[in-house]
C-alpha cells in the first residue's frame, strides 16, 4: 500500500542506522575532496515545510552532501495536481540533473515514463514490481530503484492488528485515490488477504473534497466495521474532514499515516518507521552520485514498524483496546 504513498512522518528509528554510521567517513571524504556540484531533482506530491525539509535532507548531510555547497536540488511538487507530475518530470530531465529522487506511486511512474537513463530513487512506492517499475526486488535491472513498504505481509500483519484491536470486524473498507494506479492493481491482493483472515474487503472511491460526506455514508451502508485510510496526500490534506465525517458515524478509522493518528484522531496506525526509508534514500543517492547503478542496488523493504493507537479516539467511540495491545503499542495517544 501506499501514500501516496506518503509515509513520511512518526518516531525516527532505522536499520540503516548503522549502514550510514559505516559508511558517514568514506562518503564524507568523498563529498568533501569532491570539487564537483552535482545536481539531482526531487518530484513530489505537495510543498513541505522548512522543519519537514530539514529533517527529511539530514541523512544526506550526514553522507557529507549539503545543498548549496556540493549539491544542487531541483525540486518540482504536484501541489494537488497529480496530473502534472509527468510534465515536471520531463521539466527535470531538461534541468540535466543526475538523479531524480521521487516520492509516491504516481510520482515515480511519471519519473520512470519520462527517462529510462537518468537514475531514479523512489520513497514509498506501490508494489515496484507489479508496477513494472523493477524487474525484481533483488535485480531491479533498469534505471530505478529505492524503497517500498508495500508487501502483502504488511497488509496481513496490519489487518491481524485490526482484528486484534476490533475483534467483531468483519467488513473492511479501503478507501482508493483514483489518480493512483496502485489501488486498482492490488485489489485482489487485498482481497485474498482480507479472505484468509475472515474478512470482507469493500473499496471505495475518493476525489475531491466535496465527496468525502457521501462516501463515508456509502461506507457505513455497505455495513463496514472500520475504514482503512492510505498515506496519500489527498488524505493528509483533507484528513480532519474524513475523520470528522467517520467519527459522525462512530466509524473506526486505521490510517497508513500516523499523523493522522496523532492529529486527526483516527483510531491506529501500523506503518514503517519514517527514518528508515529516508536513510534508504539518502544511502542510494550517496552510491549512486559516486557511480553505482539502480540495476545494482535492491530495492529495500521495511524491517521496522510502529503501532500507534489513540485512547482518547477509543473512548469517544466506546471501544475498550486490549491491555496487552496497548502494552505493545509504540506510541499511546491519550
Amino acid at each position: 500500500m501506499a501514500r501516496d504513498q506518503r509515509a513520511c512522518s512518526g518516531s525516527r528509528r532505522s536499520f540503516c542506522r548503522t549502514m550510514a554510521g559505516v559508511l558517514v567517513v568514506p562518503a564524507i571524504a568523498f563529498a568533501q575532496n569532491s570539487s564537483r556540484v552535482h545536481r539531482i531533482g526531487v518530484l513530489e506530491f505537495g510543498d513541505t515545510s522548512p522543519e519537514w525539509l530539514r529533517r527529511r535532507e539530514e541523512p544526506l548531510r550526514e553522507l557529507g552532501w549539503v545543498e548549496g555547497k556540493n549539491l544542487v536540488v531541483e525540486r518540482r511538487y504536484d501541489n494537488g495536481h497529480p496530473e502534472a507530475l509527468h510534465r515536471l518530470a520531463e521539466e527535470l530531465v531538461r534541468a540535466h540533473v543526475e538523479i531524480i529522487v521521487t516520492q509516491g506511486t504516481t510520482a515515480t511512474l511519471a519519473a520512470k515514463r519520462a527517462t529510462t537513463t537518468i537514475p531514479i530513487v523512489f520513497e514509498s512506492a506501490g508494489d515496484p514490481v507489479l508496477l513494472g517499475l523493477v524487474a525484481s526486488l533483488a535485480e531491479p535491472g533498469g534505471n530505478v530503484t529505492g524503497f517500498s513498504g508495500a508487501n502483502p505481509e504488511v497488509t496481513a500483519k496490519y489487518l491481524s492488528l485490526l482484528k486484534e484491536l476490533l475483534p467483531r470486524t468483519e467488513r473492511v473498507a479501503f478507501l482508493e485515490i483514483p489518480a493512483n494506479p496502485y489501488y486498482r492493481a492490488t485489489r485482489g491482493q487485498f482481497q485474498h488477504v482480507c479472505q484468509a483472515l475472515g474478512l470482507d474487503a469493500v473499496f471505495v472511491e475518493v476525489a475531491k473534497a466535496s465527496e468525502i460526506d457521501a462516501v463515508i455514508a456509502h461506507v457505513v451502508l455497505q455495513r463496514a466495521n472500520v475504514l482503512v485510510l492510505p498515506s496519500e496526500n489527498f488524505v493528509s490534506d483533507h484528513q480532519f474532514e474524513i475523520v470528522d465525517a467517520a467519527t459522525k458515524h462512530r466509524l473506526p478509522i486505521m490510517a497508513e499515516d500516523p499523523a493522522l493518528v496523532r492529529e486527526a484522531g483516527a483510531l491506529f496506525s501500523y506503518n514503517a518507521v519514517g527514518d528508515e526509508q529516508a536513510r534508504v534514500r539518502a544511502y542510494y543517492i550517496d552510491r549512486i552520485l559516486r557511480g553505482a547503478k539502480p540495476a545494482d542496488l535492491p530495492v529495500r523493504q521495511p524491517t521496522m514498524f510502529e503501532l500507534l493507537i489513540n485512547l482518547k479516539t477509543a473512548k469517544a467511540l466506546g471501544l475498550t483496546i486490549p491491555k496487552d495491545l496497548l502494552m505493545r503499542a509504540d506510541e499511546v495517544i491519550q
